[in-house]
């Protein structure tokens, strides 16, 4: 008969290697401040554009491509991928949502338009990991679509705030709905909106399907070290 120890009930078991990987795809606060995001002009005007726009609900998130006059050229709102935080994922929703509503600037030499996130979610207004998985994933997103990686904006039960900057205020108010009528949101899934791109911004095909999974050992570590495989991907655009 052989004996042995259990381990002891409140000690949990080894975390999958993809844990630790999971964890490298995020930003955390003095990373992305010192990342030299451009400031918003009038961050509560563009909250309460889209706010307006797409009326978003818990676990929401909207992103918007804005011109150099800060007006909203096309945004696109979407429920959060039902994952454990992931910047990978995160960044792969990004780009899809991107590729519907605007055509990328990837033949710019210079970014003219910058995109910027709220994300709608419960709790403290403070960073969280899902603040830095999105963070990540709109740096790298940005990056692949030709344009400058603009602000994160959280927007909780009560107010919205700009990670990184300390600027925010009270959440807009929702416009009133007949009752029993649905809100665009509701009845559609999720919204989109989009107005034609300058004219100094090509229209060009839509870009390779994007992997279903993050690239493993060797592959991962040269993506951190070229800005999340962002790089890579744009000297595969350029090549073609």
């Amino acid at each position: 008969m052989a004996f042995g120890f259990a381990p002891p009930s409140n000690v949990s078991p080894p975390a999958p290697a993809d844990s630790s990987a999971r964890l490298s795809r995020m930003l955390e606060p003095a990373e992305w401040a010192s990342a030299g995001i451009p400031l918003l002009r009038n961050p509560r005007e563009v909250v309460a554009g889209l706010h307006h726009r797409h009326r978003p609900g818990p676990s929401t998130a909207i992103v918007a491509v804005l011109d150099p006059e800060e007006r909203v050229a096309a945004s696109a709102s979407f429920a959060e991928p039902a994952t454990a935080p992931d910047g990978w994922q995160f960044r792969n929703a990004l780009l899809v949502h991107l590729r519907r509503v605007i055509p990328h600037d990837l033949r710019l030499r210079v970014p003219v338009r910058t995109a910027v996130l709220l994300y709608c979610r419960e709790g403290e207004p403070r960073w969280t990991e899902a603040d830095g998985a999105w963070m990540w994933g709109l740096r790298d997103a940005c990056t692949l679509h030709g344009l400058r990686c603009g602000a994160y904006i959280t927007l909780t039960g009560d107010r919205w705030q700009v990670l990184g900057e300390g600027r925010g205020g009270r959440r807009p108010r929702s416009p009133e709905t007949a009752p029993g009528a649905e809100s665009p949101r509701q009845a559609a899934g999720h919204t989109e909106a989009a107005i034609p791109s300058p004219a100094s911004a090509e229209r060009l095909p839509a870009g390779r399907p994007l992997p279903s999974e993050p690239p493993r050992n060797g592959a991962r570590a040269a993506s951190r070290r070229s800005g999340g495989g962002a790089a890579e991907a744009l000297r595969h655009t350029a090549a073609r």
